[in-house]
């Protein structure tokens, strides 16, 4: 299975290949805001001591820091990135810079119709937008408040005819009777993919057995029909993550191994106050050297399908050594 096949474009062989400290970064998400419209029944929200927005100052140092190393791939999200008020203006700063392929944001979908135009001429190529139901009364139910479901679907079907723009379907014991319905209202809304993932306070073994032309849905059908989760490492997967290599998350100064680790309440690696970039990737690989994600409860019971198979592959291409220097 070549990696690239799956449809998570920041994912390759090709990267597995060649990742290091020194490759160019990969992918990148940054946390803007911790304030979200929404009161979603499965989040957890952020820890006290990185909640808040970041500046939009340090917003841009931070794009610095990535495009020094050349970053392919980068994520806006929060809490509800829309809400944060220099969003627009980060967007087309990051545009300036030649290195960056995709530029998404992880959205609700609540803003208005008008704002997500100004973001796609801005320069934004890449939206991920949630879609826990496929009625208004439901909708509500998983969003915990009044989700303005029509004005949602109706964004979602406008940015998936200008570009690339996937649902993201988290699912818990609210709406789980419900995929395969919510699959056929995504498709006819015109979306590029569908991303379903179980809640970390469920992580429940899905049962469906339906054809997709999408990528990733097929791949993640693919392995529930195995009868695979789609959260949580075995012992037979590779006990290191190569992922943490070439890509970041940063919430405010700090920068953490993956995004579901700092949304799980995990620590972070380390700090990026007066350091470069290659300081932070040292301290990456450090960590990388260091963990045992086998034996880090939120890694062992929380890592996506898609990454194991990543970290499997970088594994099986490097016989099993350390990373690269």
């Amino acid at each position: 299975m070549k990696l690239e096949n799956i449809g998570f474009y920041s994912l390759s062989d090709e990267r597995a290949k060649k990742s290091s400290i020194n490759s160019d970064l990969q992918r990148c998400e940054l946390i803007l805001t911790d304030k979200c419209n929404f009161k979603c029944i499965y989040c957890r929200g952020l820890k006290q001591d990185i909640k808040g927005d970041i500046s939009f100052k340090e917003a841009k140092n931070i794009i610095n820091l990535w495009a020094s190393n050349y970053l392919k791939n980068i994520r806006f999200s929060g809490g509800e990135p829309t809400t944060w008020k220099y969003l627009l203006q980060l967007v087309k700063y990051t545009r300036e810079f030649q290195c960056f392929e995709h530029i998404a944001i992880s959205t609700n979908g609540s803003a208005s119709l008008d704002f997500y135009k100004k973001l796609i001429k801005a320069g934004v190529n890449d939206f991920s937008i949630s879609l826990d139901a496929c009625c208004s009364s439901n909708a509500d139910i998983m969003a915990g408040i009044n989700s303005h479901f029509n004005h949602i679907c109706k964004v979602i079907k406008y940015i998936s005819l200008k570009t690339y723009c996937t649902v993201g379907v988290v699912l818990t014991e609210k709406n789980n009777k419900d995929l395969k319905n919510i699959i056929e209202y995504a498709t006819s809304l015109g979306v590029s993919d569908i991303r379903i993932i179980p809640s970390a306070q469920s992580n429940h073994k899905l049962k469906l057995n339906i054809k997709t032309k999408y990528p990733i849905l097929k791949y993640r059908l693919k392995n529930i029909k195995n009868g695979r989760h789609v959260r949580g490492l075995k012992k037979t997967d590779n006990h290191k993550c190569p992922l943490v290599l070439d890509d970041m998350v940063i919430v405010k100064d700090k920068h953490y191994p993956c995004v579901i680790y700092m949304r799980e309440q995990g620590k972070e690696i380390g700090t990026i106050n007066n350091k470069s970039i290659y300081d932070i990737r040292k301290e990456r690989k450090n960590w990388y050297e260091k963990t045992n994600v086998f034996k880090d409860n939120i890694c062992k019971n929380n890592c996506l399908d898609v990454c194991i198979d990543y970290n499997n592959k970088f594994q099986k291409i490097n016989n099993g050594r350390g990373a690269k220097r």
